[in-house]
């Protein structure tokens, strides 16, 4: 079972206004802020942020109970003058928990009204969070033929890819920067993986490696998703022939 917790800036578009025309600097630096301060409170609770358009914030929140999450709305309302809701949601899949959090919100679920708090909390035990580390194999290679412009181009399709794919999978798919992508699983992720890296290989002559992590919350999944990602390119580097997926369990 996996929790979500998703944050978002509330009347946004509204308060933007009220900055005059000369405002997108300042919003860019806000929304920058925003997401160090909530990566921050949540990483120290062993949670794992995404950012998602901006001004809303997808959480791999396992662990966290109603009373964490309200002490984290309190700390960000004193921080920042707009105001945050927090959805959470809990499912077997990733996409799931997503529409968990949503519906929660979006009925009017309410855990705490003073500080916006919507949806269900997941009180058992048993929480158990997958997380994929891809990253584009060589992508310097790329850059002695493309500009650093066209190869965003590039990136940005892979991610397109890699969403859709993985979406139908019931999977959350994050751009991490760089060249780096992290997908929130399930077992069908994972299964799938493989013939994802072929077929992008096959299309687009792109060759990627996949870290996989397991552990109870996504600070930790992810962080053994990296291991994994870098145990092959040790694997690489040793001369010796890399897997293009490796796995980690805690």
């Amino acid at each position: 079972m996996i929790q979500l917790s998703i944050l978002k800036i509330t009347q946004y578009g509204p308060w933007t206004l009220t900055l005059g025309s000369d405002r997108e600097h300042e919003l860019q630096m806000l929304q920058a802020s925003l997401y160090k301060e909530i990566h921050k409170l949540f990483s120290e609770k062993n949670c794992m942020v995404f950012l998602n358009r901006a001004d809303e914030f997808f959480v791999v929140s396992n662990g966290l109970n109603l009373d964490d999450h309200i002490q984290i709305q309190k700390s960000l309302e004193k921080s920042f003058d707009v105001g945050l809701t927090a959805s959470i949601g809990y499912g077997d899949s990733p996409f799931e928990a997503n529409l968990k959090a949503h519906e929660g919100k979006q009925n009017n679920v309410i855990l705490d009204k003073e500080h916006d708090v919507f949806g269900s909390v997941y009180s058992e035990s048993d929480s158990q969070v997958s997380m994929m580390h891809l990253d584009v194999d060589d992508l310097a290679s790329t850059r002695k033929t493309n500009s650093p412009y066209e190869i965003s181009a590039i990136i940005f399709e892979l991610y397109s890819k890699m969403s859709k794919f993985f979406l139908e999978k019931k999977s959350l798919t994050f751009f991490m920067g760089g060249d780096n992508f992290m997908v929130v699983a399930n077992e069908d992720a994972k299964k799938s993986v493989q013939d994802f890296i072929i077929m992008i290989k096959d299309n687009d002559k792109i060759t990627l490696n996949c870290g996989i992590g397991n552990a109870s919350n996504g600070r930790g999944a992810a962080k053994l998703a990296t291991k994994s990602l870098d145990t092959i390119r040790q694997i690489r580097d040793s001369g010796k022939e890399k897997p293009e997926v490796y796995e980690l369990s805690c």
